[in-house]
């Protein structure tokens, strides 16, 4: 504990120091009394966007159209910067094109929370939410600071991490489209300033989240296939119930101001050019309100990488036809004008992507005079780095981490009677390690090494190798630091160097020499050591899973500006860890028998496909999607079961039809949830409590997840397509030591019983369902025939 304080005493005033010089006024239109309609407050925010369309030359026009957006001086309106990042607090992005700048001004650091696959193994909704509030404030913070020339953020990642190799899986929620489309929801909320729950305010914004790649992006780089080219054939089944979903709830109960359209194409077309995509399922089925943008040179390469276009206005035609609005590059600012002089494209179609874009500024308050003066005009830069915003990220930390293993209670480490400590591995002496990708400079920076000082005096730090890569290595050095060590604890796994945009894995083994490493540090020490990993993408750690001289495992991705903290808090039994993986970690041989690129969800028994993901993978496995271990020990029950035949009466008057359900053709009675109605998914709803409780001696705070499952696909897919199981509900519960608390689920049959049709049609099956809790600790029945 003393550690701790004294880390934070000695870092936290940097921050506020480097916070002392004086802010600048940021850019805004309609400053001074203007007879401009579309500085008219008072008007609905698309007659003012189309007021100022109409008084900008078609070059004006075109010009606006890229993410670096030049100012109309003559309008008074100032330049945008469209590309600002913040996955887990506001970030860098690159200088010349950054919306925010942390180099020239007040505020030089913002919260850096931990990479999102870590908070997502809290399997707490509120916890991202209040993440997501933090990060808007902050970015309004800047923005009045004078330290920002746009408010758009191009976060959350939301595409599901569908293979293990995957390098920018890190960025994301995890596996699972339900808990992914969760994560959208209450983090764009929080950012954009929105209630956790209920209608959003679709005129206002505080700070505008942008929903990416959207969609079936999740390849980067692998054996000479790169995103740029890669045609992602997939199905209309597996579109519907894996790919789709995150984006659907992104914005109808998130409220998303943004979405990213992705680099690759999907069944042959780029989806920057895909109006199915842009305009009829995400505008017209979704009602989405916003602007979509592309990712960065997307347009040039539907041209110059897929052929897709045969003329460079071909590609500027394809995209705004679609329904994109501004390009992240300046491939429509530079051929767009020709487009519209060879009729490929209609002013029309340039007007409404421009009215799109000054709508997500108006929102954001720009053309109503001073920001500073306005709705979030209080918001500063001593809203940046707020203690409460730091402990924040410690929480988050702290939740997030996983135990994976506990042989004999080797953790919690006993705090007051450690003689000396071994702390080996390279990444335990790097903070900058912690942050994973997409981040700025962090408030504080305190590594994994200086925080376990603060408990241990005698602690002694070996690297042991060069780099996550461990092609030089120390492991005699390594392995005489834990002979004479009292406790030793291990830091392995990835850095960027094996795992980011643009790179993916070829392999899911720890690099180079780091199991040789581990397992000789292990055979030297006097006691099981711990082994704690720092990574985004799981790795099969199989051998220290089944070494007893290895007591503990603990898995802490990339924590964050205040991880070492948490780790150490957690070794050292100041926390009671709780996290589950959000993704399912597969053994080496997984990387050997799947091809990255093949993008079926479902198991393919004639091939020998293992299928992906806990919902549909079949084979084996190092830890299952939802595993993690505890110092307490839980137990849950449902409260009361209804009958089986509850739904019986409420299906009266619903038809039953023969659906195709699989690739197989084989065909099974179900009821389509479209035909069904509003009124019968309403009435089909009920509630389930949980009864969990804590038998532990510690606090903690617990994961609760409901799960439902099929009769036919206990531990496999069935013939029918259906997953294995589905989660259709989580809530992380505080329990104090010995206490119990009833926790009760809103299920929805047609959302949480639904599956997806070989032609993507949603319909729940006539028969059994069950609904499960935990890992099988209890479980309902409920029948679905009239």
């Amino acid at each position: 504990m003393a550690g701790r304080s004294i880390i934070f005493h000695v870092v936290l005033p940097l921050c506020l120091v480097l916070q002392a010089t004086m802010a600048t006024d940021p850019p805004f239109s309609c400053g001074s009394p203007s007879s401009y309609p579309f500085c008219d407050r008072k008007l609905p925010i698309g007659q003012r966007a189309a007021d100022l369309a109409s008084r900008l030359t078609v070059e004006e026009k075109v010009s606006l159209l890229g993410d670096v957006s030049p100012g109309v001086p003559r309008l008074g309106v100032p330049a945008y910067k469209w590309w600002s990042e913040a996955l887990h607090g506001v970030a860098n992005a690159p200088a010349d094109r950054a919306g925010v700048r942390f180099d020239d001004g007040p505020v030089r650091a913002a919260t850096s929370f931990p990479q999102v696959l870590v908070t997502a193994a809290s399997f707490n909704p509120h916890l991202w939410y209040r993440i997501g509030q933090v990060i808007g404030r902050e970015a309004r913070g800047i923005y009045n600071s004078g330290q920002a020339e746009g408010l758009t953020f191009w976060a959350p990642n939301i595409n599901v991490f569908r293979d293990p190799r995957w390098g920018r899986g890190q960025e994301t929620p995890g596996e699972d489209p339900t808990m992914t489309g969760k994560y959208a929801a209450v983090f764009v909320r929080g950012v954009q300033g929105y209630g956790a729950s209920g209608a959003v305010n679709s005129s206002g914004l505080e700070a505008s989240a942008c929903c990416k790649h959207f969609t079936a992006y999740d390849l980067e780089n692998w054996n000479g296939v790169t995103r740029f080219a890669f045609n992602a054939k997939v199905s209309e089944q597996d579109l519907a119930d894996t790919y789709n979903p995150p984006f659907r709830s992104c914005v109808e109960d998130g409220g998303a101001s943004g979405i990213m359209c992705s680099y690759n194409r999907v069944n042959g077309v780029p989806t920057c050019a895909d109006h199915n995509l842009l305009s009829k399922t995400a505008r017209g089925d979704w009602r989405f309100n916003g602007y979509i943008t592309s990712d960065c040179d997307a347009v040039a390469i539907i041209h110059d990488v897929q052929g897709y276009a045969k003329e460079p206005e071909d590609a500027v035609a394809d995209v705004l036809k679609a329904g994109m609005d501004v390009n992240c590059g300046d491939y429509v600012q530079k051929h767009g004008v020709s487009a519209f002089h060879q009729g490929k494209i209609t002013e029309q179609d340039i007007d409404r992507a421009l009215q799109n874009l000054f709508a997500i500024r108006m929102r954001l308050g720009l053309f109503d005079g001073n920001p500073k003066y306005n709705r979030y005009g209080n918001i500063g830069a001593d809203q940046v780095c707020k203690k409460e915003h730091q402990d924040l990220a410690l929480e988050a930390a702290q939740d997030g981490i996983v135990l994976l293993k506990n042989d004999a209670g080797t953790l919690p480490l006993p705090k007051q009677k450690i003689s000396s400590l071994a702390v080996i591995g390279h990444n335990a002496n790097d903070a900058q390690r912690l942050q994973g990708n997409y981040f700025g400079p962090p408030c504080i920076s305190v590594s994994p090494l200086q925080a376990l000082q603060g408990y241990v005096r005698e602690t002694k730090f070996v690297a042991g190798c060069n780099a996550a890569v461990c092609n030089v290595s120390d492991i005699a050095g390594a392995a005489k630091a834990a002979s004479e060590a009292e406790y030793v604890v291990l830091f392995m796994g990835l850095d960027q160097d094996q795992e980011r945009e643009d790179l993916d894995r070829i392999e899911l083994g720890l690099p180079g020499m780091q199991e040789s490493l581990v397992n000789a540090v292990a055979d030297a020490a006097k006691k099981p050591v711990v082994l704690v990993l720092l990574c985004g993408g799981p790795v099969d750690v199989t051998f220290a899973k089944g070494n007893p001289k290895i007591g503990a495992i603990i898995w802490a991705g990339y924590p964050g500006q205040a991880g070492g903290i948490a780790i150490a808090q957690v070794l050292f039994g100041e926390h009671n860890p709780g996290g589950r993986l959000p993704v399912t970690w597969y053994p080496k041989e997984y990387a050997t028998a799947v091809a990255m690129t093949d993008m079926r969800m479902r198991a393919d028994a004639s091939t020998g496909y293992p299928g992906r993901t806990y919902r549909f993978y079949k084979g084996k496995t190092v830890y299952n999607f939802g595993y993690g271990l505890s110092y307490s020990k839980y137990s849950h029950s449902f409260v009361s079961k209804p009958p089986a035949s509850m739904m019986a009466s409420k299906l009266d008057g619903l038809k039953l039809k023969a659906m195709e359900s699989s690739a197989s053709g084989a065909t099974i009675s179900s009821y389509d949830v479209e035909e069904m109605g509003e009124e019968a998914c309403e009435r089909l709803k009920f509630p389930a409590t949980v009864r969990v409780q804590n038998h532990g001696a510690m606090d903690g705070k617990h994961p609760v997840l409901l799960f439902l499952r099929w009769p036919e696909t206990k531990g496999n897919g069935g013939s029918s397509g259906r997953p294995a199981r589905q989660l259709i509900g989580f809530r992380s519960v505080k329990l104090r030591a010995a206490e119990a608390k009833h926790v009760e689920f809103e299920v929805s049959p047609c959302k949480h019983f639904s599956r997806a049709a070989v032609d993507g049609k949603k319909v729940i099956d006539k028969g059994s369902h069950f609904v499960v809790v935990g890992d099988d600790h209890d479980e309902f029945e409920l029948s679905f025939m009239a």
